[in-house]
């Protein structure tokens, strides 16, 4: 799980990281607002822990843009204990739940993973026009009709439904397979197994409106 904290008090960042890495989480530390939204483009995070008052900009901000780019990413705020006016905005924000300065770790720890619980909960099922995979059960449906995929198949629609909305480059791609398949991918394997997917998915393989190709970067499920 990669955690995207913003917080510009550096014995915090220099705590939290610790504490957090310690957990097995990944961690990567931005302290402005403008560094957070590079960050929120360039990559996915499961989860955000952001301050209120940033060295340049504000958390606020942050959240508003996460919400546009990764809706389905849980945030918590990271407030002064008597700053009610934050907790209650950033809540209203969309924002699952804030922690009070000074915070115990234990507590902290605790509160991030029940919110990565129940956003991995919300996303059991995944959807896409007229398909729906079924993340508990490996069950794939177009149209409520079962999909039969192989495993390699099942793998790259899964890692396309996971990140809709985002840009999905090759190499993307070629991890994702990686590691079911154990072996290396190359480009023409790669273009097979994107054709067959689409072959079972489509509706008009030859005209895709589920998996997008954005030419010369890649592919992009529609959201």
């Amino acid at each position: 799980m990669h955690i995207l904290l913003v917080e510009d008090d550096r014995s915090i960042v220099r705590s939290l990281t610790n504490l957090l890495k310690d957990e097995g989480f990944e961690v990567s530390q931005v302290s402005t607002q403008s560094g957070a939204l590079e960050l929120l483009q360039a990559r996915n995070f499961d989860i955000a822990l952001l301050d209120v008052t940033l060295e340049e900009g504000n958390g606020f901000a942050v959240c508003a843009a996460a919400q546009k780019m990764t809706p389905e990413m849980p945030v918590i705020f990271l407030t002064a204990s008597d700053d009610e006016y934050s907790t209650v905005a950033g809540l209203d924000m969309g924002a699952v739940d804030y922690i009070s300065k000074p915070f115990r770790a234990r507590e902290l720890v605790s509160r991030i993973r029940s919110a990565l619980r129940r956003a991995n909960h919300a996303e059991d099922v995944l959807v896409a026009g007229d398909v729906k995979l079924d993340v508990g059960s490996a069950l794939v449906t177009k149209n409520d009709q079962e999909v039969y995929l192989s495993a390699l198949e099942y793998r790259l629609l899964l890692y396309f439904l996971q990140h809709k909305g985002k840009l999905v480059t090759r190499d993307n791609l070629k991890d994702a397979i990686w590691d079911t398949a154990g072996e290396y991918v190359s480009d023409n394997a790669l273009n097979v197994y994107i054709k067959r997917l689409r072959e079972k998915v489509e509706t008009d393989p030859s005209a895709p409106q589920i998996i997008l190709t954005v030419r010369g970067m890649g592919y992009k499920v529609a959201e």
